[in-house]
């Protein structure tokens, strides 16, 4: 079962980059993130190092917790979608808090 980018929790999806996933974390929660979210967010962050930014209310500017707020659901969801990004091979983790897009 993977783990949360602070190592904290587990949490399971199912899917993929590719094809979309359903995260699910706590008790039963569920979280979509379709693949044209994937395919956007790993435009929009290619090549570049920053923040993960897993603050359930004030995530950094230009991290991809500010970006999934933004862009995919209001609920805190980076803690989640970086680890599958790693997993996957679709980013490196620099450091405590930083993550590589690099495909």
């Amino acid at each position: 079962m993977p783990v949360t980018w602070g190592g904290r929790s587990n949490f399971d999806y199912s899917g993929s980059v590719e094809t979309g996933t359903v995260i699910t974390y706590g008790h039963g929660y569920k979280a979509r993130v379709d693949a044209q979210d994937y395919v956007a967010l790993r435009k929009h962050f290619l090549g570049r190092t920053v923040p993960v930014g897993t603050s359930r209310t004030d995530p950094p500017a230009d991290s991809l917790g500010a970006w999934l707020q933004a862009n995919v659901t209001i609920t805190a969801i980076a803690p989640y979608v970086a680890p599958i990004l790693l997993m996957e091979g679709y980013a490196v983790r620099v450091g405590k808090h930083d993550i590589s897009i690099i495909s």
